[in-house]
């Protein structure tokens, strides 16, 4: 079968516009978050985005590396109606282009949606043979009609007990997607139909972000689960590279009397790196800046792999990959500013500091509580150490076995 997932941005008026387009939530833009789980789950052939807004679209997508192989932006958002709704001639005029045999149609404003949810998804659909299926959450609210009449029998007495009864359980549609036979599309002329099955996901997933409030609750549960999946990346590295200026340091620029220039580090962020260094783990250096005191700094520290003065970072990060025998998916990178976009956009696990500038801020897997030259490095170095090892204890005993630096 031919798997096809489809996401349709629409334009309903300025609020629609900034919500599904323009604006960022948890440093991304809001239907980012589908496409890029969508792709993650391995179940689709293709990822079809239906928009009115196809450059804005395209350049959004950047931020996703490998989108822009995968993903076809479709220039009339006409082909494609809300989740869950009629079928359009327009959809089956999407298979002239896209042939498919299921076809997934993804709600832009639902980006809890996860790899997994897709995954469960079609296993169920193809196991139980399904015409169509639904994504729904579990809930047990008492339910009144507009004319004030309770739904369901709720919080009616029971006729021989007297005893009132508690609402009954039910599942809600989410909206977060559904999935649809092409067959099905035809026969029943709507997304919904014949044989339809659903699949149940977290309560949380039914929060609506058609107001501010709703953005707000879901923004903070994204930035929960992005710092879960940095720290399930961290596991995997085998290697940090540093920026120097707004990472190992604050980014000020300090002058003694005879006019020398002057930088401040942090020693906690020196002992962090060494305690990866205990751990078998490769720690680099990388700046545009050549720098008398910061190559005093290097040596006090021992980092060997130190390279100054280095305009386009990313070409030596591919040589050194290569010569450590280190895939760039192990290599965890903290940067803060433009010079480091290109390699945080290419590692496994991008980190930068509280401080950074908004395009990194963007695209790091995670942003640190602490600000350049204030403790970063060091808290990026116990969030890889902790996730890497499942005793803590034997951090604690590492820190305490550290030196002064």
């Amino acid at each position: 079968m031919r798997w096809v997932a489809v996401i349709s941005l629409r334009s309903n008026g300025e609020w629609e516009n900034q919500k599904n387009i323009t604006r960022r939530i948890a440093g991304r833009p809001l239907f980012v978050w589908g496409i890029e789980q969508a792709i993650a789950s391995d179940c689709f052939d293709a990822v079809c985005i239906a928009t009115e807004f196809p450059e804005i679209c395209e350049k959004l997508l950047g931020e996703l590396p490998g989108a822009q192989e995968f993903v076809k932006i479709l220039s009339d958002r006409s082909v494609v109606p809300a989740s869950g709704g009629s079928c359009t001639s327009g959809l089956l005029e999407l298979q002239k282009s896209f042939p498919f045999d299921a076809m997934c149609l993804i709600e832009a404003s639902c980006p809890l949606t996860r790899a997994e949810d897709f995954r469960v998804a079609k296993d169920k659909f193809l196991a139980e043979n399904l015409d169509s299926l639904v994504t729904v959450v579990r809930s047990k609210r008492s339910l009144w009609t507009c004319a004030r009449a309770p739904m369901g029998g709720a919080l009616m007495k029971n006729a021989t007990s007297q005893t009132p009864q508690g609402p009954e359980e039910y599942f809600m549609e989410n909206g977060a997607f559904s999935i649809t036979r092409a067959t099905a599309l035809t026969e029943y002329g709507a997304c919904l139909g014949g044989r339809i099955g659903i699949h149940e996901m977290p309560a949380e997933t039914a929060i609506e972000i058609t107001e501010e409030a709703g953005w707000v609750a879901v923004e903070l549960l994204l930035s929960n689960q992005k710092s879960a999946s940095a720290r399930a990346r961290a596991r995997q590295v085998k290697a940090l590279v540093l920026d120097v200026d707004g990472t190992l340091t604050d980014a000020g620029m300090y002058y003694g009397a005879a006019g020398e220039a002057l930088k401040k580090f942090n020693t906690r962020d020196a002992h962090g790196l060494q305690l990866l260094r205990e751990h078998g783990m490769t720690v680099c250096v990388i700046t545009t800046e050549e720098s008398a005191a910061v190559e005093a700094r290097m040596k006090k520290l021992r980092i060997e792999e130190y390279y100054p003065g280095v305009r386009n970072k990313f070409p030596l990060l591919l040589e050194l990959a290569r010569r450590w025998d280190v895939s760039l998916q192990n290599i965890a990178y903290v940067g803060d500013d433009l010079s480091d976009l290109e390699c945080l956009s290419r590692v496994g696990c991008a980190f930068c500091p509280a401080d950074a500038v908004p395009q990194v801020s963007q695209q790091a897997h995670y942003i640190c509580e602490h600000p350049g030259g204030h403790g970063a490095v060091r808290e990026v170095c116990d969030l890889i150490l902790e996730a890497r090892e499942s005793n803590a204890g034997n951090i604690s005993e590492l820190r305490s076995a550290g030196k002064a630096f």
